[in-house]
């Protein structure tokens, strides 16, 4: 008995469903992450150790005002079992990614056990088109 034509039947069937799968679309199809982490890596920057280990960002909304500025809001997790202290801020930008000069003061913020807080930081003006929520440990 050869087993040779229901070997290659079951490969390519194995190639068909796979090639099937790729380019499933829909609510159910796979979510690109690597699209998604290269797209934020410049929007949400934890800017030394300490908060790279105790801290991690859950989401970030931009949310375009009437009269043209945008308004940030972060979701910022800790991660650790114990409460934390952070700095954080935002350094808006222009459609090139350079600064506009609107850069909001540092504020603590006091993060509980695996607690997520939401914190917002509206521009100054509408040339403000890019942003980068930083977060440091708190000094």
């Amino acid at each position: 008995m050869n087993s040779t034509p229901s070997f290659l039947l079951f490969a390519v069937t194995v190639c068909a469903l796979s090639a099937g799968c790729a380019t499933q679309t829909g609510p159910f199809a796979p979510l690109d992450t690597t699209k998604f982490t290269l797209e934020n890596t410049d929007r949400f920057v934890l800017l030394d150790q300490p908060a790279q280990n105790s801290v991690t960002c859950t989401g970030l909304q931009e949310i375009p005002l009437a009269d043209g500025r945008i308004e940030v809001v972060a979701n910022v997790k800790n991660r650790e079992n114990r409460r934390i202290q952070v700095q954080i801020n935002c350094v808006f930008k222009d459609a090139q990614g350079f600064s506009t000069g609107d850069e909001t003061p540092w504020q603590t913020l006091i993060l509980s056990e695996f607690s997520t807080e939401a914190v917002r930081f509206t521009a100054m003006n509408a040339q403000a088109k890019k942003y980068t929520v930083r977060v440091r440990q708190a000094r």
